[in-house]
């Protein structure tokens, strides 16, 4: 076993090469937000979904045209709005009168990277149009089953501090997304330097300066990073720890939960906790990454009780309870 790390390691440090690159071209445009631009990178490589939330101007859009310029693939902004229509977004069947036939019009949707600007600012039948693409890879118009490119991500945003015009995600629709990010403003430094940067001249240009195959080589590369037995234990126990609070010692907890963590948050934190491992040019998952990035896979799974909102308490509350009251291996 000794080994086969040791090779798994040798492959993670040739297939992790272009991090270096990337990250260095995104920091060309965006000033610090490095925990946001980790997380992207984790989703990218782990294959899943991304949403952010945030308060206008802390650069989500600009973060995510950022990565997606400097990756030499296909990039569409959809902005979310209240009178966009599932044909808006995936496309629509066009009657051809000289030819006496309809003909499919693919929508923005059938590009690599994806960014839904304020998804919630659409009704749920528009939300509801990014489901097969999200989770099948696909998209049907009329009788026709269409294979999105491959890579693929979405990447969304939403607004948590306007509520007026906007409607709820649904449940389905959050639980297919990987991670979900809050992101928070910049310290004074960083600030500082935003305000140099931007206020002095024209925003930077980024550069594509990584191949899409090498994202896909970067995805087989995390999927052989090793997991011990007792790092997938410590998983299982942290999920079924919001589902059965009192079975691990938790029992405030089981009026503030209405429902657990889906099977699909073991998936996505077993799969998110390798790409952090690749982050770090670890050959093997250690409980810090399954740590690391368990409140960003786990705080939009948990559902709260009336109760709970009742005490102001929040998912993350309840989330980080577990993190930290669970035995790390």
């Amino acid at each position: 076993m000794h080994r086969d790390i040791e090779a798994i390691q040798e492959k993670i440090h040739a297939e992790s090469a272009f991090l270096s690159r990337l990250l260095d071209e995104v920091g060309r445009v965006v000033v610090g937000q490095r925990y946001m631009i980790e997380r992207l990178l984790v989703g990218l490589l782990a294959d899943g979904h991304v949403l952010m939330e945030g308060v206008p101007g802390l650069a989500k859009t600009m973060t995510v045209r950022a990565l997606a310029g400097a990756v030499s693939t296909t990039f569409r902004r959809i902005q979310f709005t209240p009178d966009l229509l599932p044909a808006d977004l995936i496309g629509t069947l066009v009657y051809d009168p000289q030819h006496s036939e309809f003909k499919t019009r693919k929508g923005p949707i059938f590009a690599n990277i994806i960014l839904a600007d304020e998804i919630n600012r659409s009704p749920a039948k528009v939300q509801s149009a990014l489901l097969e693409a999200m989770q099948e890879r696909t998209v049907t118009i009329g009788d026709t089953t269409y294979p999105l490119d491959v890579p693929f991500l979405v990447l969304a945003t939403q607004n948590p501090i306007e509520h007026e015009g906007t409607y709820p995600l649904p449940e389905a629709q959050v639980d297919r997304f990987m991670l979900k990010l809050v992101v928070t403003y910049p310290d004074k430094v960083e600030e500082l330097e935003i305000m140099r940067r931007m206020a002095a001249g024209p925003e930077p240009q980024v550069s594509a300066v990584v191949e899409p195959d090498e994202i896909l080589r970067a995805r087989k590369a995390v999927e052989l990073i090793y997991m011990d037995p007792q790092v997938e234990k410590y998983i299982i126990d942290l999920v079924f720890a919001t589902r059965l609070p009192k079975d691990y010692d938790l029992g405030d907890l089981a009026d503030l939960i209405a429902f657990g963590a889906s099977p699909r948050a073991t998936i996505s934190l077993a799969k998110a906790a390798r790409a952090h491992a690749f982050l770090r040019r670890r050959g093997y998952v250690t409980p810090e990454d399954v740590r690391s990035i368990g409140l960003e896979v786990l705080r939009h799974r948990v559902l709260l009780t009336y109760e709970a909102e009742a005490e102001e308490r929040t998912a993350d509350d309840v989330v980080n309870r577990v993190l930290n009251s669970i035995e790390v291996p």
